[in-house]
């Protein structure tokens, strides 16, 4: 038995729908969508086919992800964030062959109104600032922000800005505690 949410105004057609998730206001989940357990589908969220979304991710309201996205667990996408699936579309060339993937790995965070180009990968636990407009592949831990956006920093788990002292070879959380190697691997 699955044990999942869909709101009344929402249509799924044949997806697979994990248990546990929500799915509000005015959404389609498309045939052959794959979403995991415990997400949350904000309102007005397109999920086109083939796509792929893992577990505990939370899209919020206004986003739409093409053919090609896979988003993995534990991702944050903010409002009316925007996913490309071709890279030079015309109204009057059939481009569906040329759809490009685009990775956006475990607990990442995408601000809103972000604009993702396709083709490109967000790292493991990098945040996109809001607004921001992604041209290439954003690296583990990092975070990102402008147009195009462009590195600020390193980023935590926990989600803020590591300001700490580098203890080389460790970079400490100053909010968390977390510790890194100097190439950003968790020290466990």
């Amino acid at each position: 038995m699955n044990n999942h949410f869909v709101h009344e105004s929402s249509y799924v057609d044949d997806a697979k729908i994990g248990e546990g998730t929500k799915i509000w206001h005015f959404s389609h989940i498309q045939n052959g969508a794959i979403i995991g357990e415990n997400c949350i589908i904000g309102q007005n969220v397109n999920v086109a086919p083939g796509v792929i979304i893992g577990n505990n991710v939370k899209i919020q309201n206004n986003v739409s992800l093409y053919k090609g996205v896979v988003i993995e667990d534990d991702v944050f996408i903010g409002p009316s964030a925007v996913f490309t699936n071709v890279i030079n579309p015309r109204a009057f060339i059939e481009r569906k062959n040329e759809f490009n993937t685009t990775i956006v790995c475990r607990g990442a965070t995408i601000g809103a109104n972000a604009t993702i180009i396709c083709g490109n990968k967000i790292g493991k636990y990098s945040m996109v600032g809001a607004g921001s407009v992604v041209t290439k592949n954003v690296e583990k831990r990092t975070l990102v922000y402008g147009v195009p956006a462009e590195f600020h920093g390193f980023i935590c788990n926990c989600g803020v800005k590591l300001t700490s002292t580098w203890h080389l070879p460790e970079i400490i959380c100053s909010v968390c505690g977390k510790k890194y190697t100097s190439s950003l691997e968790e020290i466990t």
